[in-house]
């Protein structure tokens, strides 16, 4: 998922990336990491991580996300083929931010390679610091594979330089299980003019990687649905305000409002001085990307009620209704927990585990045998539907790291929750 100072992050990274050696700690949950019998490829136990924003308004989210990981290795016993696996946590956020941090990130990165025991990385949520991480961890060849990246420049060409720039190695060790922005935001475009009907768009963007992106998939396809786009204005995380921005865009007439971004970037303002300026989600429809789901109180907020969310995948309540081993993990996770998880990224977290827990049992145990089952000529991962958490076979394209699996959900805030209002084909 999400560009402020990160062009001149990845940069830094990419040339740190080609020579990396003494690396600082990273902040993270504690506990040891170090193997039973050694490191590499003789240890019996093998460190693999998640790297999530755990303070702010993601700690819900990023909190069942972990959660519904800790059940699935339950559920396997902590095992990959011969191995035992250890899961060590990464905060790559801050408080004084609230969100994820480009500098922690980049301290994540270095971590994640300093470690000998550690051979993969489930994660990251957010688009940009995949983009400073990716680079450190491709110069040892370790795999990351995210449960929530949809800027599209990770995998594929998208801005200047992407995905090249992302894998110095000129090998790829990075994947995902779910799909990009440029169907994402073209899904939502669609839905909008030939469901919701609407003629003109004004669409805010939060000036960072995932917003911009999913922003411009949007607008692109809009203009191609016959919507007129009334500007795309980037909007300040740091203000306490956007009544003037919308001031401006009722002067436009607008039907629809199209938000690009996270909803840690302030969202709930954002949507709150929409509803003031420009009336509620009846009168304009207010529809925002999955950089809005899951976050309780943008659940519980009057001016929410009413607006549209596209998800990039099944929600937690479909995959459940196929049965499975979906509704096996999430039965588990109430038992556990008392209740079910607030984040619909928790199963695609899991299902990111199982990639990289297929890959380990097919591995020697080091970080560079692990990544090549995934990625390059020798991958071979294929997650058959009857043991996938998502209802369907999982397979991952060895060539770019991107999944078989493009769904899109709607999802409609009602009630103070987020529920499934229609899956959204992808033309």
């Amino acid at each position: 998922m999400r560009y402020r100072a990160i062009t001149a992050a990845i940069a830094a990274v990419a040339v740190t990336a080609l020579s990396v050696s003494a690396c600082k700690s990273s902040k993270d949950d504690g506990g040891s990491t170090h193997a039973a019998e050694g490191g590499g490829g003789g240890a019996k136990t093998l460190v693999v991580s998640t790297d999530l924003p755990a303070q702010g308004a993601s700690h819900d989210e990023t909190q069942s996300i972990i959660n519904a990981i800790n059940v699935y290795l339950d559920q396997v016993h902590h095992k990959a083929g011969k191995f035992t696996i250890q899961l060590k946590n990464y905060d790559d956020s801050t408080a004084a931010k609230g969100a994820w941090d480009e500098a922690t990130c980049a301290n994540n990165a270095q971590a994640h390679v300093a470690n000998a025991d550690e051979v993969a990385v489930m994660g990251t949520y957010n688009s940009g610091c995949a983009k400073i991480e990716v680079p450190v961890l491709n110069a040892e060849g370790m795999l990351m594979v995210s449960h929530g990246n949809t800027n599209p420049g990770l995998t594929k060409s998208w801005d200047p330089g992407e995905p090249d720039k992302y894998f110095p190695s000129g090998k790829r060790n990075y994947a995902r299980v779910i799909t990009t922005d440029d169907y994402q935001g073209a899904a939502a475009a669609q839905f909008a003019a030939q469901d919701l009907k609407v003629k003109r768009c004004a669409v805010l963007n939060d000036n960072q990687t995932y917003g911009q992106g999913v922003a411009k998939a949007f607008i692109d396809e809009a203009k191609k649905q016959g919507i007129t786009i009334l500007g795309n204005t980037a909007w300040d995380a740091k203000q306490t305000s956007y009544s003037a921005i919308f001031q401006k865009i009722k002067s436009q007439n607008p039907d629809c409002v199209y938000l690009g971004g996270v909803y840690e970037n302030n969202g709930g303002q954002v949507v709150k001085d929409k509803a003031t300026v420009l009336g509620d989600n009846d009168k304009v429809k207010l529809i925002a990307p999955d950089g809005f789901t899951g976050y309780p109180d943008l659940k519980k907020q009057t001016d929410s009620q009413g607006m549209y969310l596209t998800f990039a995948g099944l929600s937690t309540d479909q995959l459940v209704k196929g049965g499975g081993p979906a509704a096996a993990l999430i039965n588990a996770y109430k038992a556990k927990y008392g209740q079910a998880p607030t984040s619909n990224y928790a199963l695609y977290g899991v299902a990111a585990m199982q990639v990289i827990l297929d890959a380990i049992s097919k591995s020697d145990g080091t970080k560079a045998s692990v990544t090549s089952q995934v990625l390059g000529d020798s991958a071979n991962i294929d997650i058959p539907a009857d043991q996938s958490v998502l209802g369907k076979e999982i397979k991952i394209d060895p060539k770019t790291g991107d999944t078989n699996n493009k769904d899109i959900s709607i999802l409609l805030m009602k009630g103070n929750q987020e529920t499934f209002f229609k899956a959204q084909p992808i033309a």
